[in-house]
């Protein structure tokens, strides 16, 4: 956890590799992932650089692989694990390799698409003859066509009149019989007919909806005008015999043709699915090594070249602890590629701000990322995402308070968990999905947390559990209890003085006052909550204050604000904490008695307004001997912090100035820029009407938990009373089959409202108070990201990128 406690400290190195080493230096630190490079090119173009002939061979295989990939019927399996990094030789064979391959699966693919053209043109045909025959059959309306056609040619030209038969796309016949009756200005006879079972596109695999079509004419003029008709509405035309004998001699060639085809199409198909499955084994494992070549050139790009020293000079963000797996992977590199020249490494002084790096594993990720999403830490300041493992849950659990659907969400999580290492393979594109699997151990503390809060309020699915009995006993007799429907209990006679062991007393669930003692219990503990929460964020900036040796901060910014919020929030917690303990029931004195408990608010009000309250004999105003003077020097020191914080940094910024600009050329006082102060004033100044008025709003932000508990619980209390209830009210046998649906409604309403619905307000809101009530109070969250150069973090995000645009393109 010393890790998650602060951003890792980060040194910039400068290396300086040869560059026959540079190759497999670069391949261990890209498995590594512990450095983060510089261009030290910015100005030079892309097409400029020195391996920018490797990167684009590398973008060529990459595109050929996904084309090839995209032709698989199955997705391929997993990349086999690399053990040792490919040499240039054997990249340049895998080159070859996958040249070869996709020339080979082009030619399949072509083939296969003329043979499937030839096949859709003589399913066209046969069936065009099949339909054409019903148009020249000798009764109804085709008798004067029959006794017209004679004589047929090669021309389509018959004794008497002239036909076209062809095939045509079904949404465009209406238009296409339209303009052929305007260009023959009605001379034509057109006959049309439907092909029932849709026919496929030869390349996209589409259905095709097409219509057989004859039309007879008189005259070449008007077939040379009904041929550029079909020509425009891209109408196949086909030979087609007059005569009912050359129709059947045809349509038994049709036939033959083909069967034959359909064998050569099956062992085409065979083949090509023979091919494909050979290269399925190894196509991601290929895709693997060139990205990762491409990824190596491509930051190889990033460095300089030395021309005297004839090598290539890099500079990078490293942690320090991974300074020795730097030197390391180096090393290695120069081992490997047998160069007698060491790669050189030393730390860079600078001033620039490093990058940051909170070094994580799958517990803490997901709290990580609930931080960075606010933004990136600034370099080395407080990781509120330590805290945030603890605190995020319990705030959550406040407000989701119920056993059951806690127990609900922690046995989801720990499925999730239980079998993370199956699921973390299956790659899918379901936000909603991955969201969930990413946070499976911020659900699981949720729901352990819920659990603990749900016993604390003994609140489980709206009811309580009766562990320990009740600190609560009834007073009256049978007779008395039967004659009347509803009774108050007096505490000082009923209630035992025995405090409950744990959580609430279950005799609360039956009380009439259930929801006003609940209201006022849970507004309480949401304030003290909040207040400790919004100290806690205030003192994690002493943390930050010293480590940046800004020991002044401690006393200008600190100390003001912890006692601005203290005396007046925090008291206001100490007045609750006297309130529950001072007066009670049973009290000897009657200005401690129930009757005379003060209502908190008012006090802190008056208290605010310099008022006295104002209560009626013998209950004091006061719950405190001295209690006015302590109230009026709590509000009067807050008070004289508001211009410390106002004016304490400007001021000491103005005199630090001031000395500096004294000591430089023997004492010479420098006039200090008015904009300057001015800026610094006004920075201050929002800052502090900020923390002011955000320590009350923020306060009553933290309302929000005592809000969403009460609605919780009514809720599940109405599903409870207007569902369940009702199948559980009926003595019959009978009433079970009722029971069985409204148990069905009850148990889908608990899960979509109360525990998905409402616990995405839960963590939305507790998300809110973290980001805007805890860490406005120390973080700043202006740094940026550590980016290092990773193979894995390349290869998910490749992975993406190919989910968006799956298929490379066909080849050139």
């Amino acid at each position: 956890m010393g890790a998650m406690f602060r951003s890792e400290e980060m040194v910039l190195c400068q290396m300086f590799v040869q560059p026959e080493a540079a190759y497999v230096s670069m391949y261990e630190l890209g498995e590594a992932g512990i450095a983060q490079f510089r261009d030290l090119n910015p100005h030079v173009n892309d097409f400029q650089r020195r391996y920018v002939s490797e990167v684009r061979r590398c973008s060529e295989m990459e595109r050929k692989l996904r084309w090839v990939s995209a032709e698989l019927p199955e997705p391929p399996p997993p990349p086999k694990p690399s053990p040792r990094i490919l040499s240039p030789r054997e990249i340049n064979i895998l080159e070859e390799r996958i040249d070869y391959i996709e020339s080979e699966i082009h030619e399949i693919t072509k083939n296969a698409q003329n043979l499937k053209t030839d096949y859709l043109s003589l399913i066209e045909l046969k069936i065009l003859i099949e339909k054409t025959q019903t148009f020249f059959q000798d009764h109804s309306a085709h008798r004067k066509i029959s006794a017209s056609v004679q004589v047929y040619n090669n021309e389509g030209a018959l004794g008497h009149l002239g036909f076209i038969a062809g095939v045509v796309a079904t949404p465009r016949v209406a238009s296409f019989e339209r303009m052929l009756w305007r260009i023959s200005h009605g001379n034509i006879f057109f006959k049309q007919a439907q092909i029932e079972e849709p026919l496929k596109d030869p390349i996209t695999g589409h259905e095709l909806q097409k219509t057989v079509f004859v039309v007879f004419f008189h005259g070449e003029q008007i077939k040379f005008r009904v041929k550029k008709v079909c020509t425009g509405f891209q109408a196949t035309l086909y030979p087609c015999p007059a005569t009912y004998k050359d129709q059947q001699d045809m349509l038994a060639g049709v036939g033959t043709r083909i069967k034959d085809l359909e064998i050569v199409l099956e062992q085409t198909e065979n083949h090509r699915r023979l091919v494909l499955a050979n290269i399925a084994r190894d196509i991601n494992t290929w895709m693997v090594a060139v990205r990762k070549e491409k990824a190596i050139y491509h930051t190889l790009n990033m460095f300089s070249m030395d021309i005297i020293k004839k090598c290539l000079i890099a500079e990078c963000w490293v942690p320090r602890s991974d300074l020795p797996l730097l030197q390391r992977a180096l090393d290695d590199g120069v081992k490997t590629s047998g160069s007698p020249i060491p790669s050189i490494i030393h730390q860079v002084p600078t001033q620039e701000i490093p990058p940051t790096f909170n070094r994580t594993n799958k517990f803490t990720r997901g709290f990580q990322n609930l931080i960075d999403s606010y933004g990136i830490a600034s370099y080395r300041e407080v990781n509120p995402a330590l805290y945030t493992i603890i605190t995020f849950p319990f705030l959550f659990a406040v407000m989701f308070g119920d056993m059951g659907h806690g127990l609900i969400m922690t046995a989801f999580a720990a499925i999730i968990i239980i079998l993370e290492k199956r699921l973390a393979k299956q790659k899918t594109d379901n936000e909603i999905w991955n969201i969930f699997f990413g946070g499976r151990y911020i659900i699981l503390l949720m729901g352990l947390f819920s659990m603990y809060t749900g016993l604390i309020y003994n609140d489980v699915f709206s009811k309580s559990l009766n562990i320990f009995g009740s600190s609560w006993r009834n007073v009256y007799d049978n007779a008395t209890l039967m004659k009347h429907k509803m009774f108050d209990l007096d505490p000082a006679v009923a209630y035992t003085q025995t405090p409950y062991p744990f959580g609430l007393d279950p005799a609360w669930q039956f009380a009439s006052n259930n929801i006003i003692f609940l209201n006022s219990f849970k507004m309480k503990l949401s304030i003290i909550f909040g207040v400790i929460h919004m100290a806690f964020g205030v003192t994690l900036s002493v943390v930050n204050f010293k480590f940046f040796k800004k020991p002044q901060m401690i006393f200008l910014q600190y100390l003001p604000q912890i006692l601005f919020l203290l005396l007046l929030f925090w008291y206001l917690c100490i007045l609750m904490f006297l309130k529950w303990i001072l007066y009670s029931t049973v009290a000897t004195d009657p200005v401690y008695g129930s009757a005379c408990a003060p209502s908190v608010l008012i006090t802190f009000i008056n208290m605010m307004l310099f008022k006295d309250s104002e209560v009626r004999p013998p209950c004091d105003a006061f719950m405190y001997d001295g209690q006015k003077a302590i109230q009026r020097t709590f509000l009067a020191i807050p008070f004289l912090c508001i211009p410390v914080m106002l004016c304490g940094k400007p001021v000491y910024q103005i005199l630090v100035k001031r000395r500096q600009s004294q000591s430089v050329e023997g004492g010479e006082v420098e006039k200090m820029e008015e904009d300057g102060i001015g800026e610094v004033m006004i920075t201050q100044a929002i800052h502090t009407i900020e923390y002011v008025l955000g320590a009350v709003s923020h306060t009553a932000s933290y309302l929000r938990l005592w809000a969403l508990s009460l609605a919780h619980a009514q809720l599940s209390a109405v599903l409870w009373q207007r569902l369940l209830r009702m199948g559980l009210g009926g003595g019959s046998p009978v009433m079970a089959i009722p029971l069985f649906f409204l148990f069905a409604v009850w148990a889908f309403f608990t899960l979509a409202i109360l525990v998905l619905m409402e616990g995405l307000s839960a963590f939305l809101h507790t998300l809110r108070l973290h980001w805007v009530e805890f860490m406005s109070k120390f973080y700043e969250g202006q740094g940026y990201a550590f980016l290092p150069f990773s193979f894995s973090v390349i290869l998910e995000n490749d992975d993406e990128d190919v989910k968006e645009k799956p298929n490379g393109g066909p080849p050139q």
